[in-house]
């Protein structure tokens, strides 16, 4: 009691009206504060996630366009020309004589 006397002697606010009027006041400025950091902080989050989104879409292009390449080079891998032309110059593979060739019937 004796503070609220001597704030009042002194031209200082008293303690009701500072718990009154103040802190309500003070508290509303805290929330709306904690809100407006929260607001912001979701934001920056939701951009780095586009970003991200962004950089992995290309990526999988990339490996898409990629995969395309590997498919086509397989498929000229598998053709009967290069098959044989491996066979003859890495393999040392030659056609056989018609005598070592025998043919089976049914």
């Amino acid at each position: 009691m004796s503070v609220v006397i001597e704030a009042r002697n002194r031209g200082g606010l008293p303690l009701s009206v500072i718990l009154g009027e103040i802190l309500p006041a003070a508290l509303a400025v805290m929330l709306l504060a904690t809100v407006g950091i929260i607001h912001v902080t979701s934001r920056v989050l939701v951009v780095a996630q586009g970003y991200e989104l962004s950089r992995l879409d290309a990526q999988s292009t990339d490996l898409m366009r990629e995969n395309d390449q590997l498919k086509l080079e397989l498929a000229t891998l598998k053709g009967p020309q290069k098959l044989e032309a491996v066979a003859r110059t890495k393999l040392g593979m030659v056609p056989p004589s018609p005598a070592l060739v025998f043919h089976v019937k049914k």
